[in-house]
């Protein structure tokens, strides 16, 4: 059985019942969506998720950094007062 990633949780019935009173209820935490007892979806704030968008995005920034100072050999040296 997967394992709910989730405080809160409700199935796909009570979420097409009434979704704003399960947010209200979950107080912006995420809602696992369960189909037969098992997650099929995490119902996030959108708060949350451009958070999380945002901390992906920083990851691949500082991925790309990383693999650029690898190779030193081709940097460009430049003085920031000619900028």
């Amino acid at each position: 059985m997967r394992q709910v990633l989730a405080d809160y949780s409700a199935s796909i019935s009570e979420l097409k019942k009434n979704p704003t009173a399960l947010m209200n209820e979950a107080n912006g935490s995420p809602i696992a969506i369960l189909n037969h007892n098992k997650p099929a979806a995490y119902l996030i704030p959108a708060e949350t998720y451009e958070f999380l968008m945002d901390l992906i995005d920083d990851y691949e920034l500082a991925k790309l950094v990383e693999e650029r100072r690898k190779d030193l050999s081709k940097a460009v040296e430049v003085n920031i007062d000619d900028l």
